[in-house]
């Protein structure tokens, strides 16, 4: 049966989803959504904290583990999670977009460039799937560990984009990476990358600044949008021109917008709005189950992404004039983009140092 999510594919979006458990695939929920149209997955550690903190779908395989250290005993349990689920989307879909699959470094490496390089490489070499994402969080010393991680045949996924500035640090770190990959005669073809661009985060922080200025009411809600409809402009800015074309004659594949974080926080928005308002192509769109479910059930498709750039524009302009700086705003988003990640990256390690599993 056509879904609302078919429709997404039909106008070049792959639609994936923010959420992976090993629930999720014993219990064929996760077949069944693909069915529905799903085409790829993410995972971060917030995702695997919730999934390895209830239930007992994991216990079997903690009994069977010959590992003390709680990190080694996530990453085991994590690595199956994500490898069955390579498994049930390799080949899935029409495009370079789909069939992939993101598990992301410890993000308490997010500001050590090597040791994010060392575990981007680990990995790779853990799943060893060719449909694998290693998430790096794009921060200032991600991007060096971004084109490394390239340059050596790594796809990856770039997490933590809030600014545009950001945002074409990525794409710069990706495309120095597949230069150097193909100077040493890779193959270009096998190294996908996406950049994950947060959204309704962005309209959450700048909401609460604009409650705190008073008598902006017009402005809520605007600036998330209008941000990732200027990415998706940086975005075909970058991978054009001849410099791009030659890379894409040798099989480079640009590196896709993905929209996260596109659940709605705000109760008196649309819940479908993060997903409805960036429909365009080239792109890949994540949501959590929940975000999912209402978009099979009431999400409207239209192409939506270019739609208005010019007043997108005008949103940003408008922030500035009012006195809410951009770069403080995504500057301190990022902050605590990592600080909520290494939050539920210790809390999950503590638990499984507070339960260990019964041999």
């Amino acid at each position: 049966m056509r879904t609302a999510l078919h429709g997404l594919a039909e106008r070049g979006q792959s639609p994936w989803m923010d959420q992976l458990s090993r629930e999720l695939l014993r219990g064929g929920e996760l077949a069944a959504l693909v069915d529905a149209g799903v085409l790829g997955v993410t995972s971060n550690p917030t995702i695997f904290s919730d999934a390895m903190s209830s239930g007992d779908a994991y216990e079997a395989q903690k009994r069977d583990l010959d590992a003390d250290d709680p990190k080694e005993i996530f990453l085991a349990l994590a690595a199956e999670d994500v490898r069955q689920a390579c498994d049930l989307l390799a080949g899935k879909g029409t495009s370079e977009r789909d069939g992939w699959v993101s598990m992301e470094v410890d993000p308490r490496f997010a500001h050590d460039t090597q040791a994010t390089i060392d575990e981007a490489r680990r990995l790779h070499e853990l799943v060893d799937r060719p449909n694998l994402f290693v998430k790096i969080p794009g921060t200032g010393e991600g991007l060096p560990a971004i084109e490394e991680a390239v340059a050596g045949g790594i796809p990856i996924n770039v997490t933590l984009l809030f600014s545009l500035d950001r945002h074409r640090e990525a794409a710069e770190a990706y495309l120095r990476g597949l230069r150097r990959l193909h100077a040493d005669g890779g193959d270009l073809s096998k190294v996908g990358s996406a950049a994950s661009f947060f959204v309704s985060r962005v309209d959450t922080e700048a909401d609460k600044r604009l409650d705190a200025l008073r008598g902006h009411e017009v402005l809520k809600g605007t600036l998330a949008i209008a941000n990732a409809k200027l990415a998706y402009q940086q975005y075909l800015e970058i991978f054009s021109g001849p410099a791009w074309e030659e890379l894409a004659r040798a099989g480079a594949t640009p590196q896709w917008c993905l929209w996260a974080s596109t659940s709605t926080k705000n109760p008196a928005f649309r819940d479908t709005r993060y997903v409805e308002e960036l429909i365009g192509p080239e792109t890949v769109t994540t949501m959590p189950r929940k975000t999912i479910e209402a978009f099979l059930d009431h999400g409207m498709v239209a192409d939506s992404l270019t739609r208005d750039v010019g007043g997108a524009r005008r949103v940003l302009d408008r922030f500035a004039e009012i006195g809410i700086s951009y770069r403080d705003l995504t500057d301190t988003l990022e902050r605590e983009g990592v600080r909520k990640f290494v939050d539920s990256y210790r809390q999950l390690l503590d638990r499984l140092t507070a339960q260990p599993a019964r041999r």
